[in-house]
């Protein structure tokens, strides 16, 4: 059994879990959120907790008895709390602005970058710091991942778009000949 999988998640005030034929719905006062779970996986709502469980004791099932469980405990988190990821541009003329539901990058190509943001997530960008918020963990992450991917960091210099905690580990570079 997955050590993961065996902890309850607690159900904060004004959180409301229901399951219809596998189909789990979160609601909550950010929104809602729906996931159908896997045939192996048995979710017990209670009065203040959910228990998630699966049917037998195979390596496939307790993969996914922690991962369904973590996946629910992220579906709570996100209608009550919600979730948030901040991107830093680095580089000399590199920036950002919002126009609408799209992000308009300039970070170094001839001509700027239009990033379409997906629905359900919003972003709050201050030039050089892009702030994406969401009640999905799982579309946060993918779009956060895909505006990194525009310009990745360079080793040498450190410029592009990075995670605000993110390391890049700096390369020497060429020595002169003298």
């Amino acid at each position: 059994m997955s050590r993961i999988g065996k902890k309850p998640i607690s159900i904060p005030n004004g959180v409301e879990i229901s399951l219809d034929d596998g189909l789990l719905t979160v609601k909550g006062p950010k929104g809602r959120l729906t996931r159908q779970m896997h045939p192996k996986v048995s979710v017990a709502v209670g009065k203040d907790e959910i228990a998630v469980s699966v049917s037998d004791e195979s390596r496939e099932s307790k993969a996914i008895h922690g991962l369904s469980r973590m996946l629910v405990a992220n579906m709570v988190t996100g209608v009550s709390t919600g979730f948030e990821k901040t991107l830093e541009i680095v580089g000399v003329g590199y920036r950002a602005e919002l126009q609408g539901k799209t992000a308009v990058l300039n970070v170094g190509y001839s001509q700027p970058v239009h990033f379409d943001l997906p629905e359900g997530v919003e972003a709050k960008i201050d030039k050089t710091k892009i702030i994406l918020s969401s009640i999905d963990k799982e579309l946060l992450g993918l779009t956060a991942a895909k505006i990194r991917g525009i310009r990745k960091p360079e080793p040498y210099k450190g410029k592009g778009i990075r995670y605000a905690d993110e390391v890049i580990r700096r390369k020497a570079g060429k020595t002169g000949v003298k």
